[in-house]
């Protein structure tokens, strides 16, 4: 698949399930709050990775003006904070409606300025067949990119690619640990 439409899609995934998250705010169904958050959570981190460790590089080597990128990185960094805070808060605190728009918004802002103003210098700057190799590529990363935000990590090669493996590894068994801990939680009876 080319870069810029496997990005779009993920763009638009991200988008749906802001919607249903917008859907929700009304509504006192912290349990469904908190499905969409962790799936907000695992696509942008996942995205933020393949950016970060194959898009964006191959972008600052190809244009002379690497702006566009920079600032897209700073706004990841700005994402990913807020990512890790509304991934230890529970649905129901005071402001996690209110954390969960502002992310909303700055992905849409993020969103909006690659899709107009830094795609389209991609596409004059690169052939197809370049852009289809690094989609393949991105699409291969996407099964062993960390899965949660890690904001204090690094977000430019050749640091960040070093320590995707051991985050991938350390997300999953936290995924993994949280799961089990909440079927025993159901499973355990009232009063003991």
């Amino acid at each position: 698949m080319n870069a810029l439409s496997l990005l779009k899609q993920d763009h638009g995934n991200v988008d749906h399930l802001f919607s249903r998250f917008e859907a929700l705010r009304s509504d006192a169904n912290d349990d469904e709050k908190a499905r969409v958050r962790d799936l907000v959570v695992e696509q942008l981190s996942v995205h933020a990775q393949i950016e970060e460790q194959l898009f964006y590089p191959a972008v600052r080597e190809r244009l002379d003006d690497d702006f566009d990128v920079l600032e897209g990185l700073e706004e990841h960094h700005i994402v990913k904070w807020t990512l890790s805070e509304l991934e230890g808060m529970p649905p129901s605190a005071e402001r996690f409606d209110a954390k969960m728009t502002v992310l909303i918004e700055s992905v849409r802002h993020h969103v909006g300025e690659e899709e107009e103003d830094l795609f389209p210098k991609v596409r004059a700057a690169f052939t197809v067949e370049e852009l289809n190799d690094l989609g393949e590529a991105m699409e291969a990363l996407k099964s062993a990119a960390p899965t949660r935000p890690h904001p204090r990590s690094p977000d430019t090669p050749p640091f960040n690619t070093l320590l995707a493996l051991p985050l991938t590894v350390a997300d999953r068994a936290v995924r993994i640990g949280l799961s089990l801990v909440g079927r025993a939680v159901k499973m355990t009876p009232l009063g003991h």
